[in-house]
């Protein structure tokens, strides 16, 4: 059994370790084409459908884990964008990483990846705007956040270079955990097992996925290989995409850093929201 572990974690690895390098570079390089400076005015505009969009490409675009994206928004506040839009980006950054969704659709498959990115994207623009439309604007502290610059960026081989440097020592440990989980999961967890308890089309196993991921600390880029092997070993998709929403959208490190900026109301609203984005999510892959 520990042989075929250990197989299993080098193939796992090895497969991550060239697409990880790969796209990353890539990504890096691209994104020294993307005009900050217009997206900056866009999301302080007052047309919501631009502002929605420039939240999405700015998630997109800034591979932030839950808790490295409140920064982000603290200064989206002090700037006075439009409440909404800055909710649309606190959902969304997240759960759209280019590296991650692009992994995703090597491993998982282009329409896995294809329909994550859509619902997810739906979905924390619907929450966005609707916690606006429910005045939960009036629960947000006065913070100032100091220390945080945006930078421009530039189209430079070096600069991807390093950028992608930077990612592996940031991300890449979290591949390598979650490639690990996943040798585990398919060497050492029965295949029956999965298939019968968590395989099935039963309602009520997507919410309890996503009730478990929300307290877990899971990056999508550990998720990845899990979900792979978990699928592989009978798990059905829907539950699967519920865990890695509900983890990588809501974690205990980050209801702590929330609740600095947010009330209570607003803190306990987020994680309402981020259960049904997973939940519902989870649903809509039933569908597909």
């Amino acid at each position: 059994m520990l042989w075929t572990i250990f197989q299993s974690f080098l193939s796992i690895a090895l497969e991550l370790t060239v697409l990880f390098i790969g796209i990353s570079f890539l990504i890096s390089l691209i994104q020294g084409l993307i005009p900050y400076e217009k997206l900056n005015g866009y999301l302080s505009g007052r047309n919501t459908a631009l502002g929605v969009l420039a939240a999405l490409v700015l998630a997109f675009i800034t591979p932030f884990c839950s808790c490295s994206t409140i920064p982000v928004i603290v200064n989206l506040l002090k700037e006075k964008v439009r409440f909404g839009i800055v909710m649309v980006f606190l959902f969304s950054s997240p759960v759209l990483d280019p590296t991650i969704i692009t992994l995703m659709g090597a491993m998982l498959g282009v329409k896995v990846a294809v329909a994550y990115t859509v619902i997810t994207s739906i979905l924390s623009t619907a929450i966005g705007l609707l916690l606006e439309k429910l005045g939960f604007e009036k629960s947000v502290k006065q913070v100032i956040m100091t220390g945080y610059e945006e930078s421009s960026q530039k189209f430079s081989l070096k600069r991807a270079l390093q950028e992608t440097i930077g990612l592996m020592k940031t991300v890449y440990p979290y591949l390598i955990i979650g490639a690990a989980i996943g040798a585990v999961i398919h060497g050492a967890v029965p295949t029956e097992w999965i298939s019968s308890t968590f395989g099935g089309d039963q309602w009520w196993i997507v919410p309890i996925a996503a009730i478990i991921g929300i307290p877990l600390y899971i990056r999508l880029s550990m998720m990845i290989p899990m979900s792979q092997m978990l699928i592989v070993k009978g798990m059905a998709v829907a539950p699967v995409m519920a865990l890695m929403i509900s983890s990588a959208g809501a974690s205990l490190p980050e209801l702590a850093l929330l609740n600095s900026i947010f009330q209570k109301k607003l803190v306990t609203a987020f994680v309402i929201s981020v259960f049904a984005m997973a939940t519902i999510s989870g649903f809509l892959f039933y569908l597909i």
